[in-house]
């Protein structure tokens, strides 16, 4: 096989004698032609794996017209900002992994804080011991925007002005529904209706769009298109944070525009941790992904392959590794100024083979339910060009519709990640001025040596962390390709019980329940995942997107 000249600078090199990237061909379990079921995306020069079809368009189109990766990844999350409203947008975070073709990996963290008035007694003298999901006080500062302006003028070829021009037209011309999002929407339509503004734009007549219908956002419009111009002082200066700031100050809100102004996002260094002689990356905290690594370290001292155990055994193992991992996650993850314990002192190899040695295959831990709030909304992008960069990029508004609370003047539908804070005294997550909160949202990669392997992510709120093992065990443990893994029935341990996705058999939760393990069946998908997956050796990209939501990979 020949390469155009075009693609001798490309990192990915073809070759007809090259091994596939897994070693054994026939190891990798390919999918029943005969079954329900998407066949894993292929392609050369690059990919793209989002929850929505059009979202992928609009990263391929980038691509396409010169941009890179991070230019296709904004591009993407910003669409889907305004089609996916009840889950993504600039009223909301955003955490990064990119790779850059041949260099070290970076974390980015576009959390928001707190505002600097947040001060915990203020909360605890009006007789309050959580902060509710539907409360002013749950909007910390968007940071999304900071961190896609970071990302384009750092690592982006083209500019916010080009990039941000399918979102724009969307929220301008008009967007179709699709069915996962029309089901969502119909579901969580309550939240919008406690605030007016909300209720007007994103329940047009009253009532949650249905699929096939068309809605419009012109307010966003015009603020996307400022942001194109101006950058991050699109955003956190001028009109639109003025606008944001009123309206959160009117329902009595803390907020003010300098909170806005001095919001910045965070780049430091992945954390990681070693499954199956593989390198699992994660954003180190105040995200969730410690948790992930936690997860992996534990189910890496049982063999998990094909054949070695059962159904029942896999979900078992996986729901006890979760217990520990869990509790280790909400005792001490929170914005990294403030943890007492230490990454490294919670990924000691001694912690994890004590974890280990306590977990029976034949019995289940006693259950312990969850500190956090249950959450499941988000979205999540992978994208790698033909240069090698690989970019892992999660936003959300946390909460369907985030707070329900709309800045109708600007357009922006903004978040609660607040509610993620404790109010209990000494503890690291609990709320502070200017402080981030816990997150659960968490991009991935994992490494093969000092090569990126697979790129991806697992929607889902609290079930992100168990996602990423589950995962990975299905791609490396089993031999599954990424599309096959992504579609393997789902379980999560929480709140004391395994949530059973309904396509795991009686015989299993039966099973399951002799060890000691109650159980319940989940009454809607347990997240959604993208990934890709870099074949060095033969110069392949594989992509996948997950059966649960509305998305599609693709390349070229």
């Amino acid at each position: 096989m020949t390469l155009r000249p075009d693609e001798e600078s490309t990192r990915f090199r073809i070759s007809e004698k090259a091994e596939p990237f897994w070693g054994d061909w026939n190891i990798m379990v390919m999918r029943d032609f005969m079954a329900p079921g998407k066949s894993v995306a292929l392609a050369e020069n690059a990919m793209a794996a989002t929850s929505h079809p059009q979202a992928t368009l609009a990263a391929l189109d980038i691509l396409r017209a010169g941009g890179n990766a991070v230019d296709a990844a904004i591009a993407a999350v910003a669409l889907q900002g305004v089609i996916d409203p009840h889950m993504t947008g600039i009223g909301g975070d955003c955490f990064a992994l990119f790779t850059p073709g041949g260099g070290r990996p970076v974390a980015l963290n576009g959390s928001g804080r707190a505002p600097a008035a947040a001060h915990p007694e203020f909360f605890r003298e009006q007789g309050m011991t959580a902060i509710s999901d539907l409360s002013v006080h749950s909007v910390t500062v968007p940071g999304a925007v900071g961190a896609w302006d970071y990302l384009s003028a750092t690592y982006g070829r083209i500019g916010l002005d080009a990039i941000l021009q399918p979102a724009i037209r969307a929220a301008r011309d008009g967007f179709t529904i699709t069915p996962r999002v029309a089901h969502d929407w119909a579901r969580y339509a309550e939240r919008l209706r406690r605030h007016e503004p909300a209720a007007r734009q994103f329940l047009p007549g009253g009532k949650a769009p249905v699929t096939g219908d068309r809605l419009y956002n012109p307010a966003l419009a015009d603020t996307l298109e400022k942001i194109a111009r101006e950058g991050r002082k699109g955003f956190y200066e001028g009109a639109v944070a003025e606008d944001i700031v009123a309206t959160l100050n009117a329902l009595g809100g803390l907020h003010t525009l300098a909170d806005f102004e001095r919001n910045r996002p965070d780049v430091t260094e992945p954390i990681e941790a070693d499954y199956r002689g593989y390198r699992l990356l994660e954003c180190p905290p105040n995200g969730q992904g410690l948790a992930a690594l936690l997860m992996a370290r534990i189910l890496d001292g049982f063999d998990l392959g094909e054949g070695k155990v059962s159904a029942a055994d896999r979900i078992h193992l996986l729901a006890e590794a979760a217990k520990s991992a869990y509790r280790q996650r909400d005792l001490h993850i929170a914005d990294p100024a403030h943890m007492a314990v230490s990454v490294e002192a919670l990924l000691d190899e001694n912690r994890i083979a004590a974890i280990r040695s306590a977990i029976a295959l034949d019995r289940a831990w006693p259950a312990e339910a969850l500190d956090m709030p249950i959450h499941k909304d988000t979205v999540y992008v992978s994208v790698v060009d033909r240069d090698g960069n690989a970019v892992s990029l999660i936003n959300s508004i946390f909460a369907s519709f985030g707070s329900g609370i709309y800045a109708e003047g600007s357009g922006v539908l903004l978040q609660n990640r607040g509610s993620g804070f404790s109010l209990a005294d000494g503890h690291p997550n609990c709320i502070g001025p200017s402080k981030r909160p816990f997150h659960t949202i968490i991009p991935a990669m994992m490494f093969d040596g000092d090569k990126p392997y697979l790129s991806f992510g697992v929607m889902g709120g609290q079930y992100q962390a168990n996602g990423h093992a589950h995962f990975i065990s299905q791609v490396i443990d089993r031999g599954f390709d990424i599309q096959m893994a992504s579609d393997q029935p789902r379980s999560f341990f929480t709140e004391g019980a395994i949530t059973l996705e309904p396509t795991i058999s009686d015989e299993i939760r039966r099973d399951l329940e002799r060890r000691g393990h109650r159980t319940q069946i989940a009454d809607e998908p347990l997240g959604g995942c993208q990934a890709i997956m870099i074949d060095h050796k033969r110069g392949i990209l594989w992509g996948a997107s997950d059966h649960r939501k509305d998305g599609i990979a693709l390349g070229y």
